[in-house]
């Protein structure tokens, strides 16, 4: 998913977001395994750049990369405003390329679950591997399994404010963990409503195929968190997770 009109509203739609939550997490994992004195972090999926400025503005090296060119013009007018330096780069995520010695790649907010079949999964976990420097650590999320099938399933979404509304229905799809997100939005202009369409496509996984593909391509002493605990999971069999899912992958010296 590229996103396209939906890019200039992302933002707004997204203003309750816990983007704090996301920096905060990957603070307290760089405090504990990264001891360099300059950061160099990349931001995978980083659409509009708010997890990525909230970092910059506390110091890091950040790198922002996305497959929407819409999401970066976004971001880096955000940044600009700031007064930020952030590089910002299109790529696909399974396609990383001239990207190497970060001590942290970073991927949230679901980025994750739009790789849709595991061979996709794998190459963008190959690719996240050799952009990491010796001793780096990857942390992504995703939407647990359990959630997704019992909360999000054939359920319909709607909000409406004074000059925008949407509609947000999430199917099933075949597969486990398979879901379709299709939105529809209207968004005034001159007193005129303007529609357009939307079809997100995404897959979670249960966690024992992200392990094994994560070790396929290199790493080790792969942590696995619920909802920006900071306790690891013991027992990846409970209903009960949490909403997301959070890995925290080492790529040892």
């Amino acid at each position: 998913m590229t996103y396209g009109n939906l890019a200039k509203l992302y933002d707004f739609l997204m203003k309750d977001a816990p983007y704090e939550e996301w920096v905060n997490f990957t603070e307290s994992f760089k405090n504990s395994h990264i001891k360099n004195e300059e950061i160099k972090i990349l931001d995978v999926g980083c659409g509009t750049g708010q997890v990525t400025w909230r970092l910059a503005e506390r110091g890091y090296q950040m790198t922002g990369v996305d497959l929407s060119e819409d999401m970066l013009t976004e971001a880096d007018a955000l940044a600009t405003e700031k007064n930020l330096s952030i590089q910002w780069l299109k790529q696909d995520m399974t396609e990383l390329s001239g990207l190497t010695d970060f001590d942290l790649v970073i991927s949230y907010c679901d980025v994750v679950n739009y790789l849709t079949d595991t061979d996709k999964l794998k190459q963008a976990f190959q690719r996240i591997f050799q952009s990491l420097s010796p001793g780096g650590v990857f942390l992504f999320d995703v939407h647990d399994l359990n959630y997704v099938q019992h909360y999000m399933a054939d359920q319909l979404f709607s909000e409406v404010y004074d000059d925008l509304a949407y509609i947000w229905f999430c199917h099933a799809g075949e597969h486990l963990g398979e879901m379709f997100h299709e939105l529809s939005f209207f968004v005034e202009e001159n007193n005129v409503y303007h529609r357009f369409d939307e079809t997100h496509h995404q897959k979670t996984y249960p966690i024992p195929v992200y392990l094994n593909l994560l070790s396929k391509v290199g790493f080790q002493s792969i942590d696995v968190f619920s909802d920006f605990k900071t306790e690891p999971i013991v027992n990846f069999k409970s209903e009960e997770l949490g909403n997301r899912i959070f890995f925290v992958c080492h790529k040892n010296n």
